[in-house]
């Protein structure tokens, strides 16, 4: 603003009240406005009509006893139709706003923890435009907006959080690696069972193969050569046998197979055992040697 003598200018944005003798007179709107210097005219007061905005840090406890600092910004303007309101019924209206958003914020955040003053800013700010709204609409100004732009707990506290947050997530990996270890192993165990049941089912057709072959082979033989009885062809097929997996034994260039004695001395030897398993005697002893059952019958 400047003063020439009996005319003042008023910036782009702003408005001024014009007393005369203290009193007030009319509104000095921008540009150039003339006083009348006989009657003691003057501009007494100036005011922005722009969106201003107030930054208020508050500092308050929480319901579980951590203390806190929040940074509340206020955002208002004058109302052009309440001016006169504006320039006489508050004498420092930023100090009134700054007053209220105390009030606001320390009734409202001791009644939450600390975690949800971060989850619930949104509605701390709403209840501070929503009263900041209700008491200065009176005196000439609207409440814009009111943002929460800061919460700033203590270092200790911060860093507290920051390690509860940090065991939470270890915690959380290491049961995500079990479970993944745990769906592994079962799968794998299934994978097994599944294989396991497949190779016994392939074993008992092979063998239930081998029976019925061999049963054809002893009908056949039967048949065929007179005089022969169904042990001494039993006998035979198992000989058969013995020596085609003696052969596949030594075909093979490495392995670890653990097999019976082969020479030929012990072929009978062979032969009763293998006769004895399958017809339920004991497979131990000699060719010649008794049953065990007609010892002890005598």
């Amino acid at each position: 603003m400047g003063n020439i003598v009996c005319c003042a200018c008023v910036d782009t944005g702003t408005v001024g009240a014009i007393e005369r003798c203290g009193k007030f007179s009319r509104l000095a709107e921008p540009g150039i406005n003339f006083l009348n210097p006989l009657c003691c005219e003057e501009v007494a007061v100036m005011m922005s009509k722009r969106v201003q905005q107030l930054d208020v840090a508050v500092e308050t406890k929480t319901r579980d006893n951590v203390f806190v600092t929040l940074v509340v910004s206020v955002q208002y303007q004058v109302v052009p139709e309440s001016l006169y309101d504006a320039f006489y019924r508050l004498t420092d209206y930023s100090s009134q706003i700054r007053s209220y958003v105390f009030d606001v914020v320390r009734a409202t955040v001791p009644k939450i923890i600390l975690d949800d003053v971060f989850v619930t800013k949104e509605e701390i700010a709403n209840d501070v435009r929503d009263q900041l709204s209700k008491v200065m609409g009176t005196f000439g100004f609207e409440i814009l907006q009111a943002l929460v732009t800061d919460i700033d707990p203590a270092p200790r506290v911060k860093d507290a959080m920051n390690e509860i947050n940090a065991a939470q997530r270890l915690r959380q990996a290491a049961f995500e690696r079990a479970e993944g270890d745990k769906v592994t192993r079962v799968k794998a165990a299934e994978a097994e069972a599944e294989a396991r049941y497949l190779q016994g089912l392939g074993i008992s057709r092979q063998r239930q193969a081998i029976l019925n072959g061999m049963k054809d082979s002893v009908a056949d033989f039967s048949g065929d050569l007179e005089g022969v009885s169904n042990k001494e062809i039993m006998e035979l097929l198992l000989l058969t046998q013995y020596f085609d997996m003696v052969k596949d034994v030594g075909a093979a260039s490495k392995g670890s197979t653990l097999f019976m004695t082969h020479s030929p001395s012990a072929v009978n030897k062979v032969a009763a055992e293998l006769r004895g398993v399958l017809t339920g005697g004991i497979g131990g002893g000699s060719a010649g040697k008794k049953p065990a059952g007609q010892q002890m019958q005598r």
